[in-house]
């Protein structure tokens, strides 16, 4: 209530010397403060012309204050959209507030700009609207579990290589790219450099990076500098945190997202050390979000493998709940989306093993009509009527998309021309597919999006 007084004095004092449109913006801000005590509302004049935004601060009690800006891009690709009504529409939202929302999912965090899996990375991805965050979850060579897209992916995502001691631990070191008397190159520079290769205490003492490697290099120092090559950028690789699987959990419990870890699949035998079997490694990341005190509601698991969720269904009901089968299957050559005789478990199969969520790749949600325009797949449609629920992989990972989009639209290329595209897309997505989820590896677009249409 003392708040809420001071907030009215406030602005009580600004109206007297405030005219007509900035007595306006005073009225709405003072009127959000006093309506959410929990939010404070700022509004940025220009969010059109400059690519800014409405700025909404999480002031949750004990929480990391985080600022809600998606910042230009949203703009830039409403610019960028075919003319119509969708791009009408979301173009009328620049003004507005934006909100956290669930169907923006952090993808490693925001990897477009920033190491994936860093605390730097899912710091972003909250600022832009993440509702939910993933931590990609693998283990040290001590049985810890720590965020990392791939248990073999460091030489690509750390700076290992250039910490002599422990790139000598390293599965595969560090060889150099080879050349023929012409300057082709006959082998490409390489490494392999694993969590499981070392401790957690060496884990921690490594840097994440932007995930790249130049396969021209003739020293480490060009190998890990591979970037320029890249779509990405190292403006924001200088301090690339990496983190553990419990830190990532402490982490976002302070920064008010919800949690979808994806148990990811071991690339060396198991049981590792004798002993630690797969299951215990699935246990192992359940246990971390219990002696946590994280709800199940709050937590999505993941896993490609049919036999993870099998075990969290009989294991753990309650977090199994919501549990995310990826669907890979795309990678057996007998599988086509569009025909459903090629599907093995069927959808009806999956629903009835207890599975209840289903997340492939986008363009397998997706196809053209005979008019040229994006309608939902055979796919799609089954899985539906099968009762499940959908999310779709990965927004903001293609690049520019006037070549047609690459893999993530493959279905659909004739259908793609120009960076807004992406907006037509997850449009589709959310009002005609009807996906829960989005990842995006900018959530910031998918944050725009579903705060100008009212999802929360």
């Amino acid at each position: 209530m003392q708040r809420t007084t001071r907030l009215l004095v406030c602005c009580v004092a600004r109206v007297r010397w405030l005219k007509h449109c900035a007595l306006f913006v005073v009225l709405l801000t003072c009127a959000s403060a006093v309506a959410s005590p929990k939010e404070s509302t700022s509004l940025t004049d220009g969010a059109a012309a400059e690519g800014a935004s409405t700025a909404v601060a999480s002031q949750q009690p004990g929480a990391l204050t985080t600022v809600v800006q998606p910042g230009p891009r949203p703009y830039y690709l409403v610019n960028d959209m075919d003319p119509g009504p969708l791009q009408r529409k979301l173009a009328s939202c620049s003004g507005l507030p934006v909100r956290r929302s669930l169907l923006s999912i952090g993808h490693r965090g925001a990897p477009l700009k920033f190491p994936e899996h860093t605390r730097e990375s899912y710091i972003a991805a909250a600022r832009m609207g993440a509702g939910i965050i993933e931590c990609d979850v693998t283990f040290t060579a001590d049985q810890q579990l720590v965020c990392r897209h791939s248990q073999c992916d460091l030489h690509t995502t750390t700076n290992i290589l250039s910490l002599p001691e422990l790139a000598k631990k390293c599965s595969v070191p560090f060889k150099p790219a080879r050349f023929d008397q012409q300057g082709n190159r006959i082998a490409a520079a390489s490494a392999r450099c694993c969590t499981s290769d070392i401790t957690l205490a060496e884990f921690k003492t490594l840097r994440g990076k932007i995930d790249t490697a130049n396969e021209s290099a003739v020293s480490v120092a060009e190998y890990i500098d591979g970037t320029a090559a890249s779509l990405r950028t190292d403006l924001y690789a200088t301090n690339g945190t990496v983190v553990t699987h419990a830190e990532s959990i402490a982490l976002f419990k302070e920064l008010g997202v919800k949690m979808m870890p994806e148990l990811k699949a071991p690339a060396v035998p198991m049981p590792y050390a004798n002993t630690y079997t797969q299951r215990k490694y699935a246990q192992h990341l359940l246990d971390e979000y219990k002696k946590a005190g994280v709800r199940p509601d709050d937590v999505w698991v993941q896993s490609f493998s049919f036999d993870d969720i099998r075990y969290w269904i009989e294991a753990e009901p309650a977090f199994a709940r919501q549990a995310v089968l990826l669907d890979g299957r795309y990678r057996d050559k007998s599988f086509e989306s569009s025909n459903p005789a090629s599907w093995a478990p069927s959808m009806e199969a999956l629903f009835s093993a207890g599975v209840r969520v289903l997340a492939p790749p986008i363009w397998m949600l997706v196809t053209l009509a005979p008019n040229g325009s994006i309608v939902p797949s055979v796919y799609a449609n089954a899985a539906s009527r099968a009762g499940l629920k959908l999310i779709a992989w990965t927004l903001e990972r293609s690049g520019p998309l006037a070549g047609g989009g690459g893999w993530y639209y493959q279905t659909i290329a004739d259908a793609i021309n120009n960076d807004g595209d992406v907006m037509t897309l997850l449009d589709v997505l959310v009002k005609d597919v009807g996906v829960t989820g989005v990842f995006s590896d900018w959530p910031a677009t998918v944050s725009y999006y579903a705060n100008c249409m009212g999802i929360e």
